[in-house]
């Protein structure tokens, strides 16, 4: 029953995922963690750092983790088919249909609609992370005595990296886990 219920929930999960990568987080979090209670917010974030550093997307990614975690191997396989099985079959009629009718007015308004929800999906998961990271809460309202000063220069540091040097992504992961633990140990 729980292999029926992981590709129920994640065909559902794919089938909803518009924008892809970040935009899908909100959609996760609410299926796994509000919805089945599978995971808790803490492991939501674990399954999110580990799916960025791993090859693929990180909707597909947090499938196999969630997946794998809930019912073993054969669960992380299960929720990584549920999750692609939707965009397969999307993809394949949307090509026929963007063939047939890609010069006609309204698919261009609805792609132009599209974008900015995909941009309010990623906001609304990065929201999520931040207040998760930096406070260590999973909701409004913040306690300042929560505050995670480490968390925080962290953060911005390496996005001070990113946007000044233009290093790669990966090293920045390496270095700040790096940085994190090192900290983490001597403050904590």
């Amino acid at each position: 029953m729980i292999y029926l219920n992981l590709f129920i929930n994640f065909f559902q999960i794919g089938l909803f995922s518009f924008g892809g990568g970040y935009a899908v987080l909100p959609i996760i979090q609410n299926k796994i963690v509000e919805t089945m209670n599978w995971i808790n917010m803490s492991e939501f974030s674990h399954i999110i750092v580990i799916s960025q550093i791993t090859p693929g997307p990180i909707g597909i990614n947090c499938a196999t983790f969630t997946g794998n975690k809930i019912a073993g191997y054969l669960g992380g396989l299960i929720s990584t088919f549920g999750c692609i099985v939707p965009s397969c079959i999307i993809v394949g009629l949307l090509a026929l249909f963007y063939k047939k009718y890609n010069n006609v007015s309204i698919m261009q308004n609805i792609l132009k609609i599209l974008r900015p929800v995909s941009v309010g999906l990623i906001a609304a998961a990065c929201g999520a992370i931040v207040l998760l990271t930096i406070f260590n809460k999973e909701n409004l309202p913040v306690n300042l005595n929560d505050f995670n000063l480490i968390a925080t220069i962290l953060i911005g540091v390496c996005l001070f990296v990113l946007r000044k040097w233009k290093i790669n992504g990966i090293f920045v992961i390496l270095a700040s886990g790096l940085v994190g633990s090192i900290a983490f140990y001597f403050c904590s």
